[in-house]
């Protein structure tokens, strides 16, 4: 394991550049740093699936001042818009349903709602996605992809970790928001870095697989727990700091 903590915390020094995050290097990041808000930066997580060159030329696309505007105008402006699954209503319903949020509260008060009990960030976005969901009723499939659904639980009301999509893209959120460097913006100064789960994406999870940092084949919760419970060993305070050198090396083949 030592050897893997040297490679990783190498690459952490390469890469905690702005230099990673540009045209050659395209990253929601860059628009969600551009703009430097959190209910702007969930947007721009949310729509972080596919390619990441596309998702960079999606959010260039959509203007961001029109949750400034009336839920007519945001429904005419976006009437042609689409990215993969989602049609032109669910990208105008997601804004008409940050409008209202952004009215009503900041974004990690809602988070804090669930997290303040026992620091379990899964219960943050458990109401994030509540919050919005019922914020702006609307439904479709391509809207219940883009926000994600409610997290699985027992009988006894305990989030499950097999079964449960790992959440990528709102773990990358929190990384975003709670961390800060050259990369994270550390918005928000009341969650703990350490809490943090790993944004499990493709990459990520077939470089933890070849690394040794997780034995397991299934792409779930369980397996996001159990590489962060690794990095954990390397860094207990901070174990979210390896996750964008992780995605690097996976996208970029470095490790074959």
């Amino acid at each position: 394991m030592d050897n893997i903590k040297q490679l990783l915390d190498k690459e952490v020094g390469n890469r905690n550049d702005l230099d990673e995050i540009s045209i050659d290097k395209p990253d929601p990041l860059i628009i969600a740093k551009k703009n430097n808000d959190e209910y702007i930066s969930l947007i721009c997580a949310l729509f972080s699936y596919g390619n990441a060159k596309l998702i960079v030329q999606f959010l260039n696309s959509l203007d961001f001042g029109i949750l400034n505007k009336s839920e007519k105008e945001i429904k005419i402006f976006y009437k042609n818009h689409y990215y993969r699954f989602q049609k032109a209503g669910d990208v105008s319903a997601l804004f008409i349903a940050i409008k209202r949020l952004k009215n009503q509260k900041s974004l990690e008060s809602i988070f804090l709602e669930g997290y303040k009990f026992n620091h379990c960030v899964l219960e943050g976005i458990d109401k994030i996605i509540q919050a919005v969901r019922e914020v702006y009723e609307y439904d479709s499939v391509g809207y219940r992809f883009l926000i994600g659904t409610p997290l699985k639980r027992d009988k006894l009301g305990k989030i499950k970790h097999i079964g449960n999509s790992p959440y990528k893209r709102y773990n990358m959120f929190l990384r975003w928001m709670v961390r800060i460097d050259k990369l994270d913006m550390g918005l928000w100064k009341k969650v703990d870095k350490k809490d943090l789960i790993i944004p499990l994406d493709t990459h990520t999870f077939n470089v933890s697989l070849k690394l040794g940092l997780l034995a397991r084949k299934t792409y779930d919760l369980k397996s996001a727990i159990l590489i962060t419970n690794k990095l954990k060993i390397f860094n207990n305070e901070d174990p979210m700091r390896y996750d964008f050198a992780l995605y690097r090396i996976g996208q970029e083949k470095i490790i074959k």
